[in-house]
Parts: structure tokens; sequence; C-alpha cells
């Protein structure tokens, strides 16, 4: 957006734009990012706030090419770029690559599937998987090599894993001591992973090296749907689930990890943007007595939703599958399986949202310099 005017204001710069829409820039925002207070190599701020006046006053304002000069009555001199005023206009966030909209769906929903060869192939191939799995929550790759793993260089395609209680990587496979539901062979209703830690694991990925036996489909809804479906059929229900904490708690003779949290969690703006729902690792309601009726209703509304066909999409992933999901807005689970008629065996990693979100920024980062080049 190029400038077509300036106005001068004691405590404010009024930008008109080639548009004809205008923009005030307060004093004290404008001193806050002048590049001068800025690092010139690591870009971050240098800055006393404290050192300014409450209100800067400014006196000049110029333009030329893409440069704004401000003189202030300090006698001080900023050279703005027009892109930073521009990109940072008060009241409207700046633009993110990883900023990637929720598409929400249901269970006609026809799961992406992406051969792993293009993720590994290039960056154009990695970030168009990437926004696909970030718009969807939910994305299979195939054609994975037939390694333990191959899962994980295709998670540190994207970031570091993230090490939780168990371990770096998991094994999904019955074992004869288990101290989670999903190491043995019995059903699993849909939940998220790991509700109890006090920020759960971001994107989640299952690696199918084998799964023969009979039974053991996967089970996955999108959260976030559910969740809206609740917000415009019984806004109260939604309400209590996203205001009202309660407790989630994993223990075992390693480790004791809960958090009081709520099972939605909204941005500022209302949007739903995380899902907090295991009945297995959900501790003893605890609010008080009076909220206690009201939210039970809330919550078995919201659980029978898990359980509502017109959300679940049931697959069998075969050898050389992944599935990778949002594992704080896609719900998974599992059916049951009988372990004397074959062998079932997923690897399992995480990698945390923000590792995600970093790769998308730097490969949008990246795809402007080629094109620029």
């Amino acid at each position: 957006m190029m400038i077509h005017d300036l106005t001068v204001r004691a405590d404010a710069l009024v930008v008109t734009w080639s548009d004809a829409t205008t923009t005030d820039f307060p004093t004290i925002w404008l001193r806050d990012n002048c590049p001068s207070g800025f690092h010139p190599q690591t870009q971050e701020r240098l800055l006393d706030l404290l050192s300014l006046e409450e209100t800067p006053v400014l006196v000049s304002a110029g333009h030329e090419g893409h440069v704004v000069r401000l003189g202030y009555a300090d006698g001080h001199v900023s050279d703005m770029p027009v892109s930073l005023l521009s990109g940072h206009r008060p009241g409207t966030r700046a633009a993110d690559p990883a900023a990637v909209e929720a598409r929400l769906w249901w269970a006609e929903h026809s799961v992406a599937r992406v051969p792993a060869a293009s993720i590994l192939g290039d960056d154009t191939g990695l970030a168009n998987w990437m926004r696909l799995t970030a718009s969807d929550g939910l994305s299979i790759v195939e054609h994975v090599e037939d390694r333990a793993g191959a899962g994980v260089d295709l998670a540190e395609r994207i970031g570091f894993l993230r090490k939780t209680n168990f371990g770096t990587t998991f094994e999904v496979i019955n074992k004869p001591d288990p101290n989670n539901l999903a190491y043995t062979s019995v059903a699993l209703p849909l939940h998220t992973d790991l509700p109890n830690q006090e920020v759960p694991p971001g994107y989640q990925f299952l690696h199918c090296l084998a799964n023969e036996a009979t039974g053991g489909g996967s089970i996955f809804a999108d959260g976030f749907a559910m969740a809206e479906d609740l917000r415009r059929e019984d806004a109260q229900a939604f309400e209590l689930l996203s205001t009202v904490d309660i407790p989630f708690r994993f223990h075992d003779g390693e480790a004791d990890i809960q958090v009081h949290k709520p099972v939605i969690t909204l941005d500022g703006a209302g949007e739903v943007i995380e899902i907090r729902y295991n009945a297995h690792l959900a501790g003893i309601f605890d609010m008080p007595a009076d909220v206690m009726p009201a939210y039970y209703r809330a919550y078995r509304a919201y659980m029978a939703r898990t359980r509502d066909a017109r959300y679940r999409i049931t697959l069998k992933l075969k050898a050389g599958e992944m599935v990778v999901f949002d594992n704080r807005r896609v719900l998974h689970g599992r059916e049951s399986f009988d372990p004397s008629t074959g062998f079932r065996h997923l690897h399992g990693c995480y990698v945390d949202r923000g590792e995600f979100a970093s790769k998308l920024r730097l490969l949008s980062r990246q795809a402007g310099v080629t094109e620029a080049a």
C-alpha cells in the first residue's frame, strides 16, 4: 500500500493511504517501533520504553520513496519504512504465514493423502502438505519406508520432537504391563492426548508398521466442528465448557502430572483454538456444587457428540501409512482388536504447534526470497 498523505498531530501521525483509507498511529507506538531502537543484527528491542515521555510530541512528517521521516519535539528523528506502517496498522494483526484458517469437517470428509516422497523431496512439497494439514488438522502420508525411524524423519522435516513422560517416541502396541490404555487391545473412545500437560503436544505422527489383527480401526473427529455445533445448538453448555476449569491427571510410578483447564479454549476474539478432552484422564470435578449439575449436562453434551456418527471418520491404517493430526484439535480413538489374529504396531512422536508454525514462516520467507530472485 502506498501513502497518499500524512497529517501531523501532537499525539499521533495520521496516514492516508492510496485507497483513501486512513490509519492513526499514536506517537508512543511510533517511538517504540523506531528502527533505531532495535539491534541491527538480532532485531531484538534495545529501547527502554520508560526512557520516553508518556506521549512523545510529533512536530513534523514527510515521506520519500519507501521511508517516512518523523521529527519530534525532543529532537529525535525516526526513519520509518512504509512497509512497517502498512503491515502493522493498529487494530489489525500483521499477516502471518502460519495462521492457516481451520476448515471444519464432519463424517463425510475425505482425508487428504500425500506421498512421503513429496514431503522429503523439496520445501515446496513440504509447505503444501503442512498448510493442508494445518487447515484440516488431519492428513495421511503414504508410502512411508518400512522402518521405525521413517516417520520420525518426516516429523523432523518440520522441527524438534516433543519429549513427554512417555519418551521422545513411543510404540503403540499391546503390552503385558501397560501404564496407558493405548498399550492395550481395548477400544479407545475419542480423545486428545495428554490434556494433563500444561501445554499438550501439538501435532501427532503415527506411523503404521503393521496392522494385521482383526479390528483396530482408527477413528478421528474434528473437535472444533463439535465445539462450534455445540456453541450454535447449546450456548450455555458451550460457555460452561469454555470457562470452567476441570482437573486432568496422569499418574504412574514415574510421574504425576495434572492441571486445571477448560475443555474448550478460546482466543481473545472468542475463536476455538484448543480442545482438551479425555474422559479417562479427567480428574474428580471440583467446581462449586451449584455449578456441578449444569456442568455435567454440558460435559455430557460434548461427550455425546464424540459418539455421534455424523462427526466420526473410521479407517484402518495400512503398513506404510502415517496419520498426522493436530492433537489439540482432532480427537482420535481406536476400535478394539484381537491380538491373537495378528500384530498391530504404530510408531509415534509429536511436534509442537510452535515448531510447526515456525517452519511454515521460514518456508514462506524462503519462497519469497526465491521469487524475488
